[in-house]
Protein backbone atom coordinates (compact mmCIF):
# COMPACT_ATOMS: atom_id res chain seq x y z
CA UNK A 1 0.00 0.00 0.00
CA UNK A 2 1.06 3.55 -0.75
CA UNK A 3 0.52 6.65 1.01
CA UNK A 4 -1.64 7.78 -1.41
CA UNK A 5 -4.27 4.78 -1.13
CA UNK A 6 -6.04 4.15 2.53
CA UNK A 7 -6.08 0.69 4.21
CA UNK A 8 -9.37 -0.83 4.57
CA UNK A 9 -9.13 -0.49 8.09
CA UNK A 10 -8.79 3.31 8.26
CA UNK A 11 -11.83 3.44 5.23
CA UNK A 12 -14.22 1.22 8.01
CA UNK A 13 -12.94 3.70 10.76
CA UNK A 14 -13.76 6.85 8.80
CA UNK A 15 -17.20 5.42 7.80
CA UNK A 16 -18.33 4.81 11.17
CA UNK A 17 -16.63 7.42 12.57
CA UNK A 18 -18.87 9.52 9.94
CA UNK A 19 -22.23 7.83 10.50
CA UNK A 20 -21.83 7.65 14.00
CA UNK A 21 -20.75 11.78 13.92
CA UNK A 22 -24.10 11.71 11.78
CA UNK A 23 -26.50 10.15 13.78
CA UNK A 24 -25.25 12.37 16.81
CA UNK A 25 -25.99 15.57 14.88
CA UNK A 26 -29.03 14.26 13.11
CA UNK A 27 -30.22 13.15 17.15
CA UNK A 28 -29.19 16.38 18.51
CA UNK A 29 -27.78 19.32 16.07
CA UNK A 30 -29.84 18.76 12.73
CA UNK A 31 -33.24 19.58 14.66
CA UNK A 32 -32.56 23.21 16.32
CA UNK A 33 -29.74 23.96 13.42
CA UNK A 34 -33.02 23.46 10.52
CA UNK A 35 -35.35 25.50 13.39
CA UNK A 36 -33.09 28.24 13.25
CA UNK A 37 -32.38 28.14 9.40
CA UNK A 38 -35.98 27.79 9.16
CA UNK A 39 -36.92 30.78 11.78
CA UNK A 40 -34.11 33.01 10.22
CA UNK A 41 -36.50 32.53 6.82
CA UNK A 42 -39.60 33.05 8.70
CA UNK A 43 -38.36 36.34 9.89
CA UNK A 44 -36.74 37.60 6.39
CA UNK A 45 -39.93 36.55 4.62
CA UNK A 46 -41.76 38.63 7.93
CA UNK A 47 -39.69 41.31 7.24
CA UNK A 48 -39.46 41.57 3.57
CA UNK A 49 -43.43 41.66 3.78
CA UNK A 50 -43.39 44.41 6.34
CA UNK A 51 -41.35 45.89 4.05
CA UNK A 52 -43.22 45.60 1.25
CA UNK A 53 -46.17 46.85 2.93
CA UNK A 54 -44.03 49.73 4.33
CA UNK A 55 -43.17 50.54 0.67
CA UNK A 56 -46.76 50.59 -0.50
CA UNK A 57 -48.29 52.50 2.65
CA UNK A 58 -45.05 54.79 2.00
CA UNK A 59 -46.42 55.58 -1.56
CA UNK A 60 -50.34 55.86 -1.15
CA UNK A 61 -49.11 58.31 1.40
CA UNK A 62 -46.94 60.33 -0.65
CA UNK A 63 -49.92 60.32 -3.46
CA UNK A 64 -51.91 61.18 -0.83
CA UNK A 65 -50.20 64.06 0.20
CA UNK A 66 -49.34 64.93 -3.50
CA UNK A 67 -53.47 64.59 -4.15
CA UNK A 68 -53.75 66.88 -0.83
CA UNK A 69 -51.00 69.36 -2.05
CA UNK A 70 -52.89 69.74 -5.38
CA UNK A 71 -56.10 70.45 -3.57
CA UNK A 72 -54.71 73.22 -2.08
CA UNK A 73 -52.91 74.39 -4.64
CA UNK A 74 -56.72 74.54 -6.16
CA UNK A 75 -58.47 75.67 -3.07
CA UNK A 76 -55.48 78.70 -2.71
CA UNK A 77 -56.27 79.93 -6.49
CA UNK A 78 -59.81 79.59 -5.99
CA UNK A 79 -59.63 81.84 -3.08
CA UNK A 80 -57.20 83.90 -4.94
CA UNK A 81 -59.68 84.36 -7.85
CA UNK A 82 -62.25 84.79 -5.36
CA UNK A 83 -60.50 87.87 -3.72
CA UNK A 84 -59.11 89.65 -6.94
CA UNK A 85 -63.45 89.45 -8.31
CA UNK A 86 -64.32 91.21 -4.53
CA UNK A 87 -61.34 93.29 -5.04
CA UNK A 88 -62.58 94.35 -9.33
CA UNK A 89 -66.38 94.78 -7.26
CA UNK A 90 -65.52 96.44 -4.52
CA UNK A 91 -63.45 98.97 -6.89
CA UNK A 92 -65.97 99.15 -9.16
CA UNK A 93 -68.74 99.70 -6.94
CA UNK A 94 -66.90 102.76 -5.36
CA UNK A 95 -65.54 103.99 -9.25
CA UNK A 96 -69.34 104.11 -9.64
CA UNK A 97 -70.41 105.43 -6.28
CA UNK A 98 -67.93 108.82 -7.16
CA UNK A 99 -68.62 108.95 -10.59
CA UNK A 100 -72.75 109.09 -9.60
CA UNK A 101 -71.59 111.43 -6.83
CA UNK A 102 -69.55 113.66 -9.09
CA UNK A 103 -72.65 113.56 -11.52
CA UNK A 104 -74.33 114.94 -8.66
CA UNK A 105 -72.67 118.01 -7.58
CA UNK A 106 -72.23 118.62 -11.74
CA UNK A 107 -75.77 118.79 -11.60
CA UNK A 108 -76.12 120.59 -8.81
CA UNK A 109 -73.14 123.42 -9.87
CA UNK A 110 -75.11 123.69 -13.02
CA UNK A 111 -79.02 123.95 -11.53
CA UNK A 112 -77.21 126.99 -9.03
CA UNK A 113 -75.32 128.53 -12.47
CA UNK A 114 -78.57 128.33 -14.41
CA UNK A 115 -80.83 129.65 -11.64
CA UNK A 116 -78.31 132.84 -11.11
CA UNK A 117 -78.21 133.15 -14.53
CA UNK A 118 -81.89 133.63 -14.53
CA UNK A 119 -82.22 135.57 -11.56
CA UNK A 120 -79.30 137.43 -13.41
CA UNK A 121 -81.24 138.06 -16.61
CA UNK A 122 -84.37 139.05 -14.34
CA UNK A 123 -82.34 142.24 -12.77
CA UNK A 124 -80.80 143.14 -15.81
CA UNK A 125 -84.16 143.09 -17.51
CA UNK A 126 -86.28 145.15 -14.61
CA UNK A 127 -82.91 147.48 -14.42
CA UNK A 128 -83.13 147.74 -18.64
CA UNK A 129 -87.39 148.17 -18.19
CA UNK A 130 -86.90 150.86 -15.30
CA UNK A 131 -84.35 152.37 -17.64
CA UNK A 132 -86.09 152.85 -20.49
CA UNK A 133 -89.16 154.16 -18.74
CA UNK A 134 -87.41 156.62 -17.19
CA UNK A 135 -85.54 157.52 -20.55
CA UNK A 136 -89.00 157.69 -21.77
CA UNK A 137 -90.19 160.05 -18.99
CA UNK A 138 -87.45 162.36 -19.57
CA UNK A 139 -88.29 162.28 -23.03
CA UNK A 140 -91.81 162.64 -22.72
CA UNK A 141 -91.42 165.40 -20.33
CA UNK A 142 -89.41 167.44 -22.81
CA UNK A 143 -91.56 166.92 -25.73
CA UNK A 144 -94.57 167.21 -23.76
CA UNK A 145 -93.47 170.55 -22.02
CA UNK A 146 -96.95 172.29 -23.90
CA UNK A 147 -100.32 170.99 -24.43
CA UNK A 148 -100.31 171.31 -27.78
CA UNK A 149 -97.59 168.63 -27.98
CA UNK A 150 -99.74 166.63 -25.68
CA UNK A 151 -103.15 166.62 -27.39
CA UNK A 152 -101.24 165.91 -30.48
CA UNK A 153 -99.70 162.66 -29.20
CA UNK A 154 -102.74 161.51 -27.47
CA UNK A 155 -104.33 162.14 -30.59
CA UNK A 156 -102.01 160.23 -32.48
CA UNK A 157 -102.71 156.98 -30.04
CA UNK A 158 -106.45 156.95 -30.44
CA UNK A 159 -105.80 156.95 -34.05
CA UNK A 160 -103.52 153.86 -34.17
CA UNK A 161 -105.57 152.08 -31.22
CA UNK A 162 -108.67 152.76 -33.38
CA UNK A 163 -106.82 150.90 -36.45
CA UNK A 164 -106.09 147.81 -34.66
Amino acid sequence: MGIIEPGIGLLFWMTLTFVILLFILAKFAWKPIVNAVNDRETSIVDALNQAKLAKKEMEELKADNERIIREAKIERDAILKEAREIKDRIVGEAKDIAKSEGDKLIESARQSIQSEKNAAMADIKSQIGNLSVNIAESILKQKLDNTEAQNELVQNYLNKSNLN
